[in-house]
């Protein structure tokens, strides 16, 4: 079959994808054919609050996850193929809570600084004087820095450009340590000059104890309300930023803390006091979970290779929220195979977004998604910030990562796999709400749009590997 125009590949995601392939091909993992792998040899590498699991605990832990699902035996592989792409650990043992909305988010964030006794280490790409129930966040932070709890702030110098230096000055000005991620300004850099490199989490751990992960930033855009002008999307009203975040306690986060402390000295941050860091954690839950770091500097950055291998071993569904739709052809082909061989694929994508070229970019496919079998809604009325996605029912992740080129080819993400039924769940309830605020796209309609909408789409194209 003839597909759709399709941009040329960018040279860096013809270098990943081979190297995927190598990774794959070691894991045994199969290509796109959609065949279901063999879990590799041995049991999977679990640990948990004390360290790695002996073999027959681990296997208890897998049973009992298996329990928890009628479809046991596709957990099952999807718990091989997990551990087999990466070859890092699954951690067993955590508690955790989905939280919808940066409102539901700020608030339990400012309640875990609240309750912090030793540490607030935060990481994200847009820092800014947020507030919650009434309190802002730089007055929270330094009240606890006050009381003599460590604050390390580490925040991206392009997403948070907006950010008065007021605000970073009074922060560093009470002793809170605060890090500027790969400068703007050339003259401050310390290091190579790498401007597209951008550091895109969204992490926020407490006494090494708690930690919040996911799409919502610390951005003042998400206290708009419906009836308010929403910043970012051209003085559009009775709109708001729609988002997810997980909040996680439990070993992982020891997980999440070492991400961390590895960036911040790899931006040759000052030293850390790390003595209260690593506390021990018992378990507090029953999720089996996979933490997962990307930087440009991986061979295959880890999200990708996850992503792409649970889309392509897929067997009942897949249902996808991205706020950034601009797929590599690899995810696209791998979308849309899936449709093909009878897999209930769905998109759940923005109607309005801050980036319009992004938004073309991703309407340029539907096309292609739409003859293949993949359903698609544009949420209405709401700016889509999340970056979630569920499959067959038991593999879910939270993260940083959106479904598009940059967060493969230049972005520093943090994503979190939850592997078992309890957080697929509720992700699937959530997706089948958005659906009900959404509209789906037809393909009839579809064909029928504007001159001036294809001619924007096929334009934006042009840039696509760069967003």
């Amino acid at each position: 079959m003839q597909r759709g125009v399709r941009a040329r590949r960018h040279p860096c995601l013809v270098v990943l994808h081979a190297a995927l392939a190598s990774v794959l091909a070691a894991c045994a993992v199969p290509n796109v054919n959609g065949a279901i792998a063999q879990a590799p040899p041995g049991p999977q590498t679990v640990v948990g609050a004390h360290g790695p699991l002996s073999a027959a605990r681990s296997r208890e832990i897998l049973d009992a996850l298996n329990r928890q699902s009628p479809n046991s035996d596709i957990l099952d592989r999807h718990i091989a193929i997990e551990e087999a792409v990466t070859g890092t650990p699954l951690i067993a043992g955590n508690r955790t809570t989905i939280l919808h909305d940066g409102g539901a988010t700020f608030t339990a964030m400012f309640d875990a600084i609240r309750g912090a006794r030793h540490s607030i280490n935060l990481e994200f790409y847009t820092f800014e004087d947020v507030e919650s129930g009434g309190e802002h966040l730089g007055t929270l932070l330094l009240a606890k820095r006050q009381q003599g709890v460590a604050v390390n702030i580490l925040y991206d110098s392009y997403g948070s450009a907006d950010t008065p230096p007021e605000f970073l000055k009074s922060l560093r000005a009470a002793g809170c340590l605060v890090l500027e991620y790969n400068p703007i300004d050339p003259l401050r850099a310390r290091g190579p000059y790498l401007p597209n490199d951008r550091d895109h989490r969204k992490l926020l751990i407490v006494d090494g104890l708690m930690a919040f992960v996911g799409g919502v930033n610390l951005y003042t855009g998400y206290q708009a309300h419906p009836h308010s002008e929403l910043i970012g999307s051209g003085g559009d009203t009775n709109v708001f930023w729609h988002d997810t975040d997980m909040q996680i306690g439990g070993p992982a986060v020891a997980a999440l803390q070492q991400l961390f402390v590895q960036h911040w000295i790899d931006q040759d941050g000052p030293p850390l006091d790390q003595s209260t860091f690593f506390p021990p954690l018992q378990h507090q839950g029953n999720e089996v979970l996979h933490v997962l770091g990307s930087t440009p500097g991986q061979p295959v950055p880890a999200y990708y290779a996850t992503i792409l291998s649970a889309i392509t071993n897929a067997e009942q569904r897949i249902w996808l929220t991205t706020a950034y739709f601009v797929p590599t052809d690899d995810e696209l082909d791998d979308l849309e195979s899936a449709a093909r061989r009878g897999v209930d694929v769905r998109l759940m994508l923005p109607s309005q977004s801050d980036s319009q070229a992004a938004f073309d970019v991703g309407r340029s496919h539907y096309d292609d998604l739409l003859e293949a079998g993949v359903k698609i809604y544009e949420i209405q009325n709401e700016v889509l910030h999340s970056k979630t996605a569920v499959i067959d029912g038991v593999w879910s992740v939270i993260g940083s990562s959106n479904f598009d080129h940059r967060s493969v080819l230049f972005n520093d993400e943090v994503d979190v796999i939850v592997l078992g039924r309890a957080t697929a769940t509720q992700l699937e309830a959530e997706f089948q709400a958005d659906e009900a605020k959404s509209r789906a796209i037809d393909a009839t309609t579809w064909s029928h749009r504007s001159f001036e909408e294809r001619l924007r789409e096929l334009f934006a194209r042009i840039w696509q590997s760069m967003l």
